[in-house]
């Protein structure tokens, strides 16, 4: 079996930290966004600032959700690589190759696995 790279806590700690600072910075516009919001008129389909003010509410709950998922998957992996699954793939049990690792420390399926399941 092929061992995961040496540097995967690394890389999925410096991922984790990425996700935290953008979660953290994306809930901070979201407050100052609420708080114009409700200085703003409530009616978004005639006020002209409105539409401008709920699209950008939407942008930013995205991006608070994807960084609330990329948590998630930095947590499992962290989890897999304590309990020394880690580099395995969850689907066919066949290592994850380090490239794959490298690229996506995360990684819960090798590619041919992540193709399948991704249709």
């Amino acid at each position: 079996m092929e061992d995961p790279p040496t540097n995967s806590r690394a890389a999925l700690t410096a991922v984790r930290e990425e996700a935290v600072a953008r979660l953290a910075a994306t809930q901070a516009e979201l407050v100052t966004l609420r708080d114009d919001r409700s200085d703003a008129n409530d009616d978004d389909e005639h006020d002209p600032d409105g539409a401008t003010l709920s699209a950008e509410w939407s942008r930013l709950t995205g991006l608070a959700d994807a960084a609330r998922a990329r948590l998630a998957q930095v947590d499992d992996a962290l989890a897999r690589l304590d309990a020394g699954d880690y580099g395995i793939c969850q689907r066919c049990g066949q290592p994850i190759p380090a490239g794959r690792l490298e690229v996506r420390p995360f990684a819960e399926y090798c590619l041919p696995c992540a193709e399948r399941t991704s249709q």
